[in-house]
């Protein structure tokens, strides 16, 4: 009899035992639901990786881009001049002389008369070199300013050679800034000159002949070219803009393409180039889009 009631009792706690650590059991699969969400439903997990903050005072600048960029005919016909670059001048109120303590030592220009976009996967390696945490881009303009309309460059190659650039930064330095700034427009320098004698004769010289040859003619073959021009520098816009849009640490400035320059900010010599002014209102844009809280374009 006892030894019957002490099996019978160990059977019991055994069975209780059991019960106690299924039901325990099913509460950490439920989660104890009891009706109401579970709070971290939802958010982000402690190791998700949040979007890299742009910083609106970068230490240091690597400019890249062509004659613009190299202040081509703004001090002396046909000569570069760095020191009063948009970008990294120091000579005027540049972009450079804007944000950073010490221009001179802070500041590079890798920039070329004549750079088309298929030359910046060169200029980009240079920059990286520096490890800039700026890096800025105005190129395109020769690339629309050719010969002929049918020797302008292909969309596709514009944009291979920008997004192998835009590759090149990322690789090299993931936490560097790019500002691309849009092709300028090139119909409204055709506009400010054309009623102007000394820029109609100095632009029969050879200056960007697919939009300025013939700048008076109001013939339907001008018209059309002018028109394949003012088209492809749209169309280079766009992929500036879409490749950069793809990039949590790059601006693109449309400013720059949509801005209603006048005949005073351009270069006296070929009244194609910025003279210093222009090189002026160029680093105005450039300084409120790199400083800007929130980038809206």
């Amino acid at each position: 009899m006892h030894r019957s009631t002490g099996r019978k009792a160990r059977g019991a706690a055994r069975a209780a035992v059991a019960a106690l650590t299924a039901f325990s059991a099913t509460l950490l699969v439920t989660g104890c639901d009891s009706g109401k969400e579970d709070a971290s439903a939802g958010k982000p997990s402690a190791g998700a990786a949040a979007a890299p903050a742009w910083n609106t005072r970068p230490a240091s600048i690597a400019s890249l881009g062509d004659s613009i960029t190299r202040g081509f005919d703004a001090c002396a016909v046909l000569a570069d001049c760095p020191e009063v670059s948009w970008a990294t001048g120091t000579q005027v109120d540049s972009l450079a002389r804007r944000l950073l303590a010490s221009p001179q030592t802070s500041s590079w220009n890798y920039a070329r008369t004549g750079a088309r976009m298929a030359d910046l996967p060169g200029q980009m390696q240079s920059a990286v070199a520096q490890k800039p945490q700026l890096v800025t881009v105005l190129l395109g303009a020769n690339d629309a300013c050719r010969d002929k309309v049918d020797d302008m460059t292909p969309v596709s190659a514009f944009r291979a050679d920008f997004e192998a650039s835009v590759k090149e930064l990322r690789t090299a330095l993931p936490k560097s800034q790019l500002y691309v700034a849009g092709v300028p427009d090139l119909q409204r320098l055709w506009s400010q000159g054309r009623t102007n004698g000394y820029a109609k004769t100095v632009w029969k010289l050879g200056i960007c002949p697919s939009m300025l040859k013939d700048s008076e003619s109001a013939e339907p073959a001008a018209e059309q070219r002018r028109a394949q021009v003012v088209k492809r520098v749209g169309e280079y816009n766009a992929v500036l803009k879409d490749v950069c849009r793809k990039d949590a640490l790059c601006r693109f400035d449309g400013s720059v393409s949509a801005y209603a320059f006048t005949g005073e900010a351009l270069s006296q010599w070929d009244w194609f180039h910025p003279s210093k002014r222009g090189q002026g209102e160029l680093a105005a844009l450039a300084y409120r889009t790199v400083t800007a809280e929130k980038h809206l374009s």
